[in-house]
């Protein structure tokens, strides 16, 4: 497996597709314990990383506002 990226830096996509990866490995059966433990751990990480990119996409599609001009993005922080 490559190199792991910090979580904070990856997109979404580039998150699941890690994720997609460490599952594929696991069910494979084919490492170590400690190696599936961190890949477990990692995949963790993974997929709160992926739920919070989510999160932050839904808020952004509910400040959706129209306005006189049409549909508008309110700030959302």
């Amino acid at each position: 497996m490559p190199a792991r990226r910090a979580l904070a830096a990856m997109s979404f996509e580039d998150a699941l597709q890690e994720l997609e990866e460490i599952v594929r490995s696991l069910e494979g059966g084919k490492g170590s314990l400690a190696q599936a433990i961190a890949d477990y751990e990692r995949g963790a990480a993974l997929r709160q990383h992926c739920e919070r990119k989510l999160a932050e996409a839904e808020a952004k599609v509910q400040a959706i506002v129209e306005g006189p001009g049409g549909p508008t993005l309110r700030d959302v922080e």
